[in-house]
């Protein structure tokens, strides 16, 4: 059976789809030769069902939910070329995520102009204004964890003269692993607070935790941590919690993500393959 996405797409069924060559569907060959990343990014990677394990996942997602509605699907799509970001997108997927500034921006103008992106991996300062002006489409901005960084983006988003504010999120380190970006669930507040007060071109939409690897699908800490987070966040900006985002849960534990009240999931190797990196 098919039902619709969260972007009001219907999705189709799970028949497997012969990817096109991608300069028949974009029109953009000549951009796809002389782009070297994704030639390499390209080479060796396996056949994937794209269209068999997006439904898989929406399949488990409604599962999860219980009846209640949907979270977002977040299709995480790093180091993955165009040809399957498509494939799903054919599929009705209009939600796509991308870790590097780069990747993004190369990408971004190969496909429609209806995708709405979201940026999910630690963004340098100097590189605000790269990702701003590259992605005219740039939906959200979930990894601001500093004060710091929050006027970095303002700036540029001001500058870009988009016409409307940039949604973005606070990242939380909900595992405090030193080898994850993101503020300290306390100081998550205080970062919700300037971006409400002091950023003008910004629109504080919730917050983003990655938390620690679940390959149980149980664990829940992480969870339960950035929803009491939320709470002190939309009481520093005066805000009911329930109009806050939680983006939470990924490949190896959206269900359990979804179970705790996520608004939306990021998954990526469990429909694009796992990810090939060039040595």
């Amino acid at each position: 059976k098919s039902f619709a996405l969260a972007s009001g797409a219907p999705c189709c069924g799970r028949q497997r789809m012969a990817f096109r060559p991608l300069q028949r569907v974009l029109g953009c060959s000549k951009f796809w030769v002389n782009s070297r990343s994704y030639r390499q990014m390209a080479e060796g990677t396996p056949d994937v069902d794209v269209v068999g394990n997006l439904k898989a996942v929406q399949d488990r997602m409604v599962a999860a939910a219980g009846g209640a509605p949907l979270p977002r699907l977040v299709a995480v799509s790093k180091t993955k070329p165009v040809e399957l970001l498509q494939a799903a997108y054919d599929c009705g997927q209009r939600y796509f995520g991308e870790n590097y500034v780069q990747e993004l921006v190369e990408k971004s103008p190969l496909m429609p102009d209806d995708v709405q992106w979201h940026f999910i991996g630690h963004l340098q300062s100097n590189k605000a204004n790269q990702l701003v002006r590259g992605c005219p489409n740039l939906q959200c901005m979930e990894t601001i964890d500093t004060i710091k960084l929050a006027n970095t983006v303002n700036k540029a988003w001001e500058a870009a003269e988009r016409g409307r504010r940039l949604r973005v999120m606070v990242q939380v380190n909900t595992s405090g692993e030193e080898s994850k970006s993101g503020c300290a669930p306390g100081d998550a507040a205080e970062v919700a607070a300037h971006i409400a007060q002091n950023c003008p071109g910004l629109e504080f939409g919730g917050l983003m935790t990655i938390g620690m690897p679940d390959y149980s699908g149980c664990r829940a800490e992480d969870f339960l941590s950035l929803k009491a987070a939320r709470d002190q966040c939309a009481e520093a900006v005066g805000v009911d919690p329930a109009t806050l985002e939680l983006s939470m849960g990924m490949s190896s534990d959206f269900e359990a993500a979804i179970q705790n009240g996520s608004n939306s999931v990021r998954v990526g190797s469990t429909i694009f393959g796992a990810r090939v990196y060039n040595k």
